[in-house]
Formats: structure tokens, sequence, C-alpha cells
């Protein structure tokens, strides 16, 4: 007779942590579950949380395409902080236009979920390398303290 074997354990469809954490920062109006851990961050040092202010768009130029980009965050001293769960192509190509047209006058920094993370399944280049690449400051999961203070 042949072994029986067990049912794997699913967990319907909705209930991951992943989501749960993104149905949460959607409830207080951030993106995704990092955005509103920096949020509050920046909120614990007495700082007021700034998301994605209309008033901070920044214009720049696909090529053939005029754009915006909404900075996540943009701390009091001007640094400017995007967070990336994901770090896609799109969002790559992005930020290395903005760096064309605005040169060092925007000092944009990312926070990662894992900057260890690939650029793509098989990639052998990570989110650090790709910043450490195009001159991108960069942290995990919290904005660094010194950024602050700079």
């Amino acid at each position: 007779m042949a072994p029986i074997k067990k049912k794997k354990k699913t967990k319907p469809k909705g209930l991951n942590q992943k989501n749960n954490a993104r149905r949460i920062a959607r409830k207080h109006g951030y993106r995704s579950g990092l955005e509103l851990i920096v949020a509050g961050q920046i909120k614990g040092r007495g700082v007021n949380v700034l998301y994605e202010d209309p008033d901070s768009k920044i214009k720049f130029v696909q090529p053939a395409k005029n754009r915006t980009y909404t900075p996540d965050f943009i701390l009091p001293n001007g640094i400017i902080i995007e967070t990336k769960g994901r770090f896609v192509t799109d969002d790559r190509n992005k930020h290395i236009w903005i760096r064309e047209q605005y040169g060092d006058s925007l000092d944009i920094r990312f926070v990662f979920s894992n900057s260890n993370a690939k650029l793509y399944k098989g990639s052998k280049t990570s989110y650090a390398d790709w910043c450490h690449k195009h001159g991108f400051k960069f942290a995990d999961k919290q904005i660094p303290e010194e950024w602050f203070d700079e």
C-alpha cells in the first residue's frame, strides 16, 4: 500500500503577511508597508511627514515624453527618500534620467526592503550594486540617522 500523502496547508488567498502589510499601509494612505514604516520613523523624529506631496513634483523628460516624478519623502534638509521593495527597470531608468537632467541639484536616496535583492531573476547585479554604479546612496529598511543631520 502506498503511503498517504499529506495535503500541503495553504493560506487562503490574500492572507499572507505581505498583503496584510500592504492593506494596513493603504489604510494609512501609503502604497507599501515599507513606506508606512519609514513615515513612522520620520514622524518619530518629530518631523512633519509629507508623503508624495503634490507640491514636490519634480519634472523630468523621459526621452520623447515629458513626465513628472513625485518623491516618496523629502526630509527638511532637502534629501529625497525613495522607498523600494521592488526596483524595476522603469524605476531605474527614471532615476537615471532625473540624475542626467538635474545632476547633483537633487539628492535622491533609496531605502530598500533588501538592497541585496537582484535586479531580476538570474542577475548578478543587486540593487546595492546598481546604486554604487550610478552614484546613489541607499540603505535597508530605515533611513540612517545621519541622513537627518546632513
